[in-house]
């Protein structure tokens, strides 16, 4: 794969496969010392992959400009620049993470734009924000600025959230002026990775809401119908 492959323009197809995306986002280093409070989990590859693919057959990916909204250690932005994203910024308030964000750019060969900021004071509009903000089991609806924020600058979203709270983030969505286009449903694993966790991994129900703000001409038909 040449590095000529990767910034491939909008209407052609998906500069590599899934499985490679897969492959490349396996090399993604994790935050070393996350904080619980901030629910510093790492998305997996797998799960990334298949997120950014899908959004990538959207028409949300190839050269949009992609914000990736409480980045931690960069997956959802790099993995937006290997599938041609024109612009990718990256921006969380952890500037350990941003560091590992930085290493892990340079280490696939991407370029990424870091800063160190607060989702909601991040000013500038995006074709497409990515995020997986906290689930809330530590602050509840810890989600609710990144959902409402996303939706201010974003012509389209895509936003994981715990999937016991669909119906509260389907109220908040419709509140902000967003329309659900699509849902993806995971299990989520959450290894053992603080001293309150008991078991070596626990699957957590996800889902990745796809949103458009209402009065947007609605993409047609890929899988995954909201209704």
């Amino acid at each position: 794969m040449s590095r000529q492959s990767l910034c491939e323009g909008p209407g052609s197809g998906p500069p590599v496969k899934q499985r490679e995306l897969e492959i490349l986002l396996q090399k993604v280093k994790p935050h070393p010392s996350p904080n619980p409070t901030l629910e510093q989990y790492q998305t997996p590859a797998v799960i990334a992959a298949e997120v950014l693919y899908f959004a990538h057959g959207k028409g949300d990916l190839a050269g949009k400009k992609v914000l990736d909204a409480g980045c931690g250690t960069g997956i959802f932005a790099i993995g937006a620049k290997l599938l041609g994203a024109a612009e990718v910024i990256a921006v969380d308030t952890d500037e350990a993470a941003l560091g590992v964000a930085m290493a892990n750019a340079n280490a696939l060969g991407v370029d990424v734009s870091l800063l160190t900021v607060d989702v909601a004071e991040f000013p500038e509009p995006c074709d497409t924000v990515i995020q997986n903000p906290p689930f809330g089991s530590q602050k509840k609806h810890a989600d609710a600025p990144f959902l409402e924020h996303a939706l201010a600058i974003g012509s389209a979203v895509y936003t994981f959230h715990n999937g016991e709270t669909e119906p509260w983030v389907e109220s908040r969505v419709a509140s902000f002026g967003g329309v659900v286009t699509d849902r993806l449903r995971f299990a989520f694993p959450i290894p053992h990775t603080f001293d309150f966790h008991r078991k070596e991994v626990v699957e957590v129900p996800a889902t990745l809401f796809r949103i458009e703000r209402s009065g947007r001409t609605l993409k047609s038909g890929t899988p995954h119908p909201a209704a």
